[in-house]
């Protein structure tokens, strides 16, 4: 399990995991048996394609990082797309779904060093020494 969370620290593991699932949402919704379909835009392949291509995209963010914002700027451009082509975006979720994992992934900074906790914080300010600070002299 440890392992599992180096490597995954060592990507944008949730802005892919986000773009794939608002594509995989928006796929469900175009095949559901629901009697609330919108057809709202163009029907037929662009409907099947884009969310596809963000599940792609989303697994191309975790697997190869290193081309993360290449593979971020495509996967908003196409969340956005399916507004016009798959049932406005999935009912919008798999289209929020899919921008907030694309801007993650585009954020995402890969020789960041660790957030420290407050609890870390607090223990260190509480070590050191409080030093006053002498007035500046004019």
């Amino acid at each position: 399990m440890n392992e599992f969370r180096e490597w995954r620290g060592r990507r944008p593991f949730a802005g892919g995991l986000l773009l794939f699932l608002g594509g995989a949402e928006i796929l469900v919704t175009m095949k559901a048996p629901l009697p609330v379909i919108l057809k709202i835009g163009m029907q037929g392949l662009a409907g099947y394609l884009l969310p596809s291509l963000m599940i792609v995209c989303g697994l191309l963010i975790v697997f190869n990082p290193s081309q993360r914002l290449f593979y971020s700027i495509l996967g908003i451009l196409l969340s956005l797309g399916t507004w016009l082509t798959s049932n406005i975006g999935g009912f919008v979720v798999g289209l929020l779904m899919g921008a907030v994992g694309s801007t993650l992934a585009f954020g995402w900074l890969p020789d960041q060093e660790p957030r420290r906790t407050r609890k870390d914080r607090a223990r260190d300010r509480a070590a050191k020494p409080h030093q006053q600070e002498q007035p500046a002299e004019a």
